[in-house]
Formats: C-alpha cells, structure tokens, sequence
C-alpha cells in the first residue's frame, strides 16, 4: 500500500486526516470539541516518522557505554589470558632459575638423576613423613632413588683462601716428612704398644682431622667420650697435624687426665704408604705429576689415609661425627652399607665413615690399589664411598671367601643425610614426642652408631630433648658438656 501523499501545510489543520494518517501518534490536545478540535503538531523528528509504519520503525538504541563494553568484552579477557600466559612463562623461564633451592629440593632433584631405589630399612615411610612436616623438613618418598654424598659448600672469596691455604698445608703432608712426621711410628708404637705393666689397648681406633684446629669444637670431643664410654680400655690414635700442637693436647686433656688412651699425631705419608700399591702414587705426587684437584684435599688425603691406617695397624676407623651406641668389639671386617635396593635387599651403596678391617687384609689393600690408578681430586666422592662401593662390587661374589661383612644401613647409617636435621629438633607436642621415642628406641635398638653428616648439621644446634641429644646424652663419659 502506497504511503500518502506529503501533506500540504493547509492541509494539516485539518485534524480529521492527521487522525487517520497516524493514529498511534500521540498528540498534545488543547481542545475537543465537536470537529473544530486543534492539536499541537508534533515536532520535526516525531513529524518524520508520520511517514513510517510501526512495523518499519527503528529499534531503541542502547546507550554507547553500554555498547562499546559488550563489544570489547570478548577482546579484553583474550587480552588477559594473553597477559597471564606471556607472564607465567616468563616467570618460570627467566626468573625461577636465578630463586635459590632449598637443600631438601636440591636434594630430590639430584636423587632424580641416579638409578638406584631407596633404602628400605628406616624406619616406617608414614612415621617419618610426619615427623618432616612438624620439624619443616620435606620429606623424601620412599620410591625415590638414593641421593649421592652431599654436594660441597658454596665458598666465599674468604673461605677459598682459608682453603687455599689449608691445601698448601696438607700438600706438605704428601710431599715432605718434617720433625713431627717423622715421629709419627714412634707416637703409634707407643700407644699400641706400651711396656708393661701397663694394660694394653682392647682395641685399636683411628680418626683422621685435616681440618683447622679450631673446627674440633664441641661435637667432636662428645663422639670420642662414645668410644671410650663402650671401650674404656680401648686406644685412639687421631691422625692429624693440626692437633699435634699445644691447642690439640688442650682439647685432649680431659680424656688423658681420666687415663684415657688417645694421641694424636701428624701423619707419615711415606711411612703409611710404604709397601702398598700407593706408594709410587705418592711419588708422582711429590715430583708434581698429579694435580690435588678442585675437591678439598683434605677430604681426598682422608679417603686414603683411613684405609692406610687399617692396612697398616688393623683396627677400626670412624670419622670425628659418628655417635658410638654399643660396643663394636663383635665386628670384623666389616663395612657398613649406605643404601640397599628396596626390592632385592641387596646394598647398592657403601660408605667408608665406618671400617672394621684386621691388618694387612687384601680388600684394604684393593682399596688402596683403586685410589692410586683411579684418582681424581675433581669429583666429589670419586675416592671415598664411591671407592670403596666401585672395588666391593666387582667382588662382590668373593666378599664371603674374603671374609668381608657388608652390615645394613641401620648399623651405621639409620638416618641419610638429607633428613638427618629432624633429629636435632625437639618435639613441639605429644604426636612428635611419641615419634621422638620411637625414633630414638629403633636407632638405639637396631643401630651400632649413627652418623651425623656434619657437612649438613654442623650449623645446627642440638635442641634439648630431639634424638640426638638424647643419643649423646645416654653415651656421655663426662655429661658435664654441651654440644653444638
């Protein structure tokens, strides 16, 4: 139907065709009355929709604000998710590499890396799971492989030239004999071997200390009042030429003033080594044809000296921070386990903080071979547990003909050293104490001493009440000390 014609201004007073034009229009009316009745036109714009019907009219626009963020809303949360992804990856390529591990972290990823199961023989996986999260330690799972050694200490510029000057020290050890050196079978003799009528010794132990004097702190006497308080008649001798001196027979007095039996006395390399596969090791060590390398070489010289010290005199060796719990006069040839495959129960892993060994003994004697054709001051642990592990598994079949024990990682090693910080916390509450004793009844039950790891505790402070105080306290001598 054809819209009407454009009304002419006459026309629009007449208000009977404005009615039938559009009728849904509203009109402001002054007066109605009978057909003479006038209304006020509507303005330009509501006059131009006379030409429109309903149907074609146009639709209420919504406001512009109201627009414009229904059609960029879309935009803005892509853009924010965009923002959000772009940040996180950055975060984790750039940023998370550059935040210091925690050791426990550290730990699991290096235990990652190795292909051994855990040892199966501590104590129950739920009872240390717990006792980690009250002491704030995490937790290791029990499928995780065995964690190496742990890696050496970040040094500063100070403690590389205290190192530096302390490898040039122990270098001396290797290279030349001094006055002191050369008393060394002399001081050895004389404590083993003691004219009558004095007693003689019950049992030979050895220490080696190739650190500063003033690192034999506190803890260290407490592990010697162990040795003595299972072995009062037995002799230690302390490989060392930092506590031959004035201050080390101070640190000794207490022991000596009792009628303890313990000496300590700087090493005679030529004199240990003489007659063993080292021994041309040790010459090409003096004519400058190895290098000590980066690992410490006090730790290095250590490795070797132990096993010179058995080889020679027999006996047992035991590094300055393993806590004695009973008398070990029932071991021979023994060395402990560190680690044991989960699934077979066999030892995966030795240690040689801890070795039993009788004189001249042809496993002592392979040991030492290794460290002389296999020696390398730049790998950690390559010459110590490592050692003794790598030569124990190619003879691993013959060990009972050699009469070599190989005792579980709870004789010695109950603990491993990335959780060994739990025990030097005391329990906060009832559900702790119970793991405490617990703990403390297993190791005391089934342990011939534990090892500290002082590479990892050293700077702990033992707390009153945790398991290694309690430990000590029951095997002081004295009980008049403190350790830290």
């Amino acid at each position: 139907m054809a819209l009407p014609p454009f009304p002419r201004q006459e026309d629009l007073d007449r208000s009977t065709w404005l009615f039938q034009a559009a009728p849904q229009r509203p009109f402001h009316v002054h007066a109605v009355r009978g057909t003479n009745a006038m209304a006020t036109p509507p303005s330009k714009t509501r006059a131009t929709s006379l030409f429109f019907s309903p149907a074609m009219a146009a639709p209420p626009r919504k406001p512009l604000p109201l627009l414009f963020f229904s059609i960029s809303l879309p935009f803005l949360l892509l853009l924010f998710f965009l923002v959000f992804l772009l940040s996180h990856t950055t975060f984790t390529i750039l940023v998370c590499p550059l935040l210091p591990r925690s050791p426990s972290r550290s730990a699991n990823a290096t235990m990652n890396s190795t292909v051994a199961p855990a040892a199966a023989t501590n104590l129950d996986v739920s009872m240390d799971n717990n006792t980690m999260q009250a002491f704030h330690v995490s937790p290791s799972p029990p499928s995780l492989p065995v964690p190496p050694p742990p890696p050496p200490p970040v040094k500063t510029n100070n403690n590389k030239k205290a190192s530096t000057k302390r490898n040039k020290s122990i270098l001396k050890l290797l290279v030349k004999q001094t006055s002191r050196t050369r008393r060394f079978a002399a001081r050895a003799a004389e404590l083993f071997e003691p004219p009558s009528p004095q007693r003689p010794c019950a049992g030979r132990f050895f220490m080696t200390w190739l650190s500063p004097l003033e690192q034999f702190g506190r803890r260290e006497p407490l592990v010697v009042e162990t040795v003595f308080r299972w072995h009062p008649d037995a002799c230690l001798l302390i490989a060392s030429d930092t506590m031959d001196s004035a201050g080390g027979s101070d640190k000794l007095r207490p022991f000596l003033d009792r009628g303890f039996r313990v000496a300590a006395a700087s090493p005679d390399m030529a004199y240990l080594l003489g007659g063993t596969p080292a021994q041309e090791w040790l010459g090409t060590v003096r004519r400058g044809e190895v290098g000590p390398g980066s690992v410490p070489l006090g730790q290095n010289l250590s490795n070797l000296l132990r096993l010179a010290l058995l080889y020679k005199f027999g006996g047992v060796y035991l590094d300055a921070d393993v806590v004695i719990l009973r008398p070990l006069s029932g071991l021979r040839n023994a060395i402990g386990a560190q680690a044991v495959d989960a699934a077979t129960g066999d030892w995966i892993r030795l240690n040689n903080a801890v070795m039993v060994f009788d004189q001249g003994h042809p496993m002592l004697r392979e040991f030492i071979a290794e460290f002389a054709t296999t020696f390398d001051g730049s790998k950690w642990g390559h010459n110590g547990p490592y050692l003794v592990s790598r030569v124990a598994a190619r003879v691993r079949h013959q060990l009972p003909e050699l009469g070599v024990t190989v005792l579980p990682p709870q004789a010695f090693y109950p603990v491993d050293w990335n959780k060994i910080v739990g025990l030097f916390v005391a329990p906060k509450n009832g559900k702790e104490e119970r793991w405490v004793k617990a703990k403390m009844d297993n190791i005391k039950g089934e342990s011939f001493g534990i090892h500290l790891w002082n590479r990892e505790s050293r700077s702990l402070e033992m707390e009153e009440g945790s398991v290694i105080g309690r430990l000590i306290s029951d095997g002081c001598l004295f009980c008049n000390s403190s350790v830290g």
